[in-house]
């Protein structure tokens, strides 16, 4: 079931919410466990059992590693739980990529396997739900959380509904206090969600959808004959479509938990008027950057600590080495950085672009660690728009990899963005270089407005409820004419 799509928006959503804010206790819960089923079986039903199958192991692994005082057996069953659980992704995801990469070595080398054709469905939303059981068991083995006793809110937490297949991830520290202790009905929080609904699909709807058309003619057609302007070009509207496709799956999100009066937590923040990449990844995808931050970098780094002494969530990159612990060498940070952007660029796609694209970013970090000790920048509105004119061109250029078909495409279209001889011809459709100028200018008059204007009426609402109802009028005009399910949002596929 999609969130852009009638039947979710006309029925599933309001039967939801009416019938929750009617039922009290484990009817609630029955309610959103079979609610989020259902959700999820519309697409294929047959996947149910496998999300539910691997919740329930652990389930059952969290009480016995909480239950079991023996060190040894207590990191051997979430061993347990982390092979079976990346098993499970590893197959859905990646056996045929790595197939197909060992098939092409031995071509390579001389060889000429053959193999027999094979098809694998990859199940909605399995990196999302299994990167979020993974954490809950992991974090009971670190006793940073006690082990969820009710299966029924445990199964819950894992399968609400508004993130279970493209996020934000949730913590089990955040959600399934929630659930145990739900807040009561607030009106305001059921405007608020209902608001941010609005903007999502007309983020998805209206934005996303209308410029994924110039995106697919531009990737799809002739690389090799395009121009600098051209690879610019397409690099800056698929950053601004993934932008407001994910931007907008993950608003309907929270505002659909929201009315619920439940807490989701933001995802992103006008990543692209970050100063720096560190900045960038503070912004963007801000569930999924902190969770390989906490269960893969710092451990990566061989930073580990007594169970019980409290989870890595606040760690910052500046406390990396604290007193009483094992000094982080300059190259174990450097080789925890590169493994784990390449793990998180393999974690978005079965492909040797989203590796690369991993690893461009990593490169990117690495680089302002290395330089930004050595340059003093100005402060101030003039050291902000210096890293903003630095920082945007090359978070937009690291989409090429992600959108490109391969690794050719993507590096044909970067020697065209350094090659000063391919700024001579503009190859797309006209309108497709005034989109992407007038949706730059856009973001940033917007986030002026939201961070710099709006501050300023807060305590005199009168104008802004006249210009949220504005606003609010015309997008759900908007949004009614053009609604309807042109695509899924992109994260689905990872």
């Amino acid at each position: 079931m999609l969130f852009n799509s009638v039947t979710f928006l006309g029925l599933f959503l309001p039967i939801i919410c009416i019938l929750y804010w009617q039922l009290k206790g484990n009817a609630r819960l029955w309610l959103l466990l079979l609610g989020s089923t259902t959700f999820y079986g519309f697409w294929r039903i047959e996947f149910v059992p496998l999300m539910l199958g691997s919740a329930v192991m652990d389930y059952y692994l969290a009480l016995l590693i909480d239950r079991q005082e023996d060190p040894i057996k207590r990191k051997r069953l979430m061993q347990v739980s982390l092979v079976v659980n990346l098993g499970i992704l590893g197959f859905f995801k990646y056996f045929i990529f790595f197939r197909n990469s060992v098939f092409s070595l031995a071509e390579v080398l001389g060889f000429h396997p053959s193999f027999t054709t094979i098809n694998i469905i990859l199940p909605l939303g399995i990196s999302f739900y299994i990167f979020q059981t993974l954490s809950y068991t992991i974090d009971v083995y670190r006793r940073d959380l006690p082990p969820e006793r009710n299966m029924l809110r445990y199964l819950t937490f894992v399968t609400f509904y508004p993130h279970l297949v493209a996020g934000p991830i949730m913590r089990p520290d955040i959600l399934i206090p929630q659930l145990k202790d739900p807040a009561p009905f607030d009106g305001q929080q059921v405007r608020r969600g209902i608001e941010r609904i609005i903007a999502g699909l007309f983020l998805k709807v209206v934005l996303a959808d209308t410029i994924a058309g110039f995106v697919d003619q531009g990737f799809g057609g002739n690389i090799a004959q395009m121009s600098a302007f051209d690879a610019w070009t397409l690099a800056f509207l698929f950053g601004f479509q993934i932008y407001f496709d994910f931007a907008g799956y993950s608003s309907i999100a929270i505002g659909s938990a929201m009315i619920m009066n439940i807490y989701v937590p933001e995802n992103f923040n006008f990543p692209y008027v970050a100063t720096s990449p560190r900045e960038f990844w503070k912004r963007w995808h801000i569930s999924l950057s902190t969770w390989i931050r906490d269960y893969v970098y710092i451990p990566l780094m061989g930073r580990y600590r007594e169970p019980g002494h409290g989870a890595w969530d606040t760690l910052a990159e500046s406390s990396e080495n604290v007193p009483g612990a094992a000094k982080v060498t300059e190259g174990k940070r450097t080789r925890a950085l590169f493994s784990t952007w390449a793990i998180m660029g393999l974690w978005h796609g079965a492909n040797w672009t989203f590796v690369l694209w991993g690893v461009y970013h990593a490169a990117m970090v690495w680089a302002q660690r290395v330089i930004s000790p050595r340059i003093r920048m100005p402060g101030g509105v003039i050291g902000a728009l210096i890293g903003v004119a630095i920082t945007l061109p090359l978070m937009m250029a690291a989409w090429i990899p992600f959108r490109a078909v391969s690794l050719h495409d993507t590096f044909t279209l970067w020697g065209k963005m350094l090659d000063p001889r391919q700024y001579h011809a503009f190859g797309l459709a006209p309108n497709s270089y005034m989109m992407a100028a007038a949706l730059t200018v856009s973001m940033f008059i917007v986030w002026f407005v939201r961070d710099r204007i709006v501050p300023r009426f807060a305590a005199n609402g009168t104008p802004l409820v006249v210009a949220k109802t504005a606003y609010l009028t015309v997008a759900i005009a908007i949004v009614f004419v053009m609604l309807e399910v042109k695509s899924a949002f992109i994260y689905f596929q990872f």
